[in-house]
């Protein structure tokens, strides 16, 4: 789920984790109603909220503990071992770094081996390594068949982890599908780099075909293009006639933070 402040991401989750009550419609998490059956569901789901609310004294032991006895499991020690919290058992959560209370909560989240987990803003404070090796067990996760659901504002993150993508936008779902579906539509233009030899591309106006717009970065000229098949094919045709050598050329499509600016700037037009 993405989307800018406010525009619903947490209150899509609380309602699709039995935990606020929704104005309207229904919803369905593995086939159990979370507004009528929210305890049936909370044995089948994980949770790991944006504030875990844990007791300050509460150790890292105590509270996985604590969360696997009420699932009836035995605690998962394995979990504290990858999220980096091995050395942090006896800690209180007070004492714990924010990116620490973090993992903390994404471990209480897993401990019962749920189906479904719910991750609100969960490498929020976490630094680069940290951050590395939560990606890879979220990937390890959804490998093994486990569902997640994931508000993010990260779009780099959404785009290497996610299946699908929805930008919620004022409580309104105004785009959802894969994210090269996304960044595929639009008004979005691909941006073609290209390093010559002779550098003639710079030296002269020639036009190529589906080129909105052309500028110069250094020795590189780039075209912004709308198609850029043919644009492409014009590039290289116009350099093997200047009796020119291509040295690089790069084609890269807008980002999903680019498109997701686009739908947001525009109220969600498409």
């Amino acid at each position: 789920l993405l989307g800018p402040n406010g525009a619903g991401k947490t209150t899509t989750l609380e309602c699709l984790e039995g935990l606020r009550r929704p104005d309207g419609g229904s919803a369905s998490i593995l086939g159990v109603d979370p507004g009528r059956e929210p305890r049936k569901l909370w044995n089948l789901i994980g949770v790991q909220l944006q504030t875990s609310g844990l007791p300050a004294a509460m150790s890292a032991n105590e509270a996985l503990r604590f969360f696997s006895a009420y699932h009836g499991v035995a605690p998962r020690y394995d979990l504290l071992e990858r999220l980096g919290l091995h050395d942090k058992l006896n800690a209180q959560y007070c004492q714990l770094s924010v990116g620490q209370q973090r993992r903390l909560a994404l471990a209480v989240a897993l401990a019962h081996g749920p189906r479904v987990v719910f991750l609100d803003e969960p490498t929020a404070g976490l630094d680069v390594e940290s951050r590395s090796e939560l990606h890879a067990l979220m990937q390890e996760l959804r490998l093994g068949g486990t569902t997640l659901i994931l508000a993010t504002h990260d779009m780099a993150e959404a785009e290497k982890l996610a299946d699908r993508v929805a930008i919620l936008l004022r409580g309104k779902i105004v785009t959802i599908g894969t994210p090269r579906e996304i960044t595929a539509t639009g008004a979005g233009w691909t941006k073609v780099s290209v390093r010559t030899e002779r550098a003639s591309l710079l030296q002269n106006g020639a036009s190529f075909p589906a080129v909105r717009r052309r500028l110069e970065q250094e020795d590189y000229a780039v075209f912004f293009s709308t198609d850029p098949g043919p644009t492409v094919s014009a590039i290289i045709a116009h350099v093997e006639a200047q009796a020119d050598r291509l040295i690089d050329l790069r084609v890269e499509r807008p980002s999903l933070e680019e498109r997701f600016l686009e739908i947001t700037q525009n109220g969600g037009a498409q």
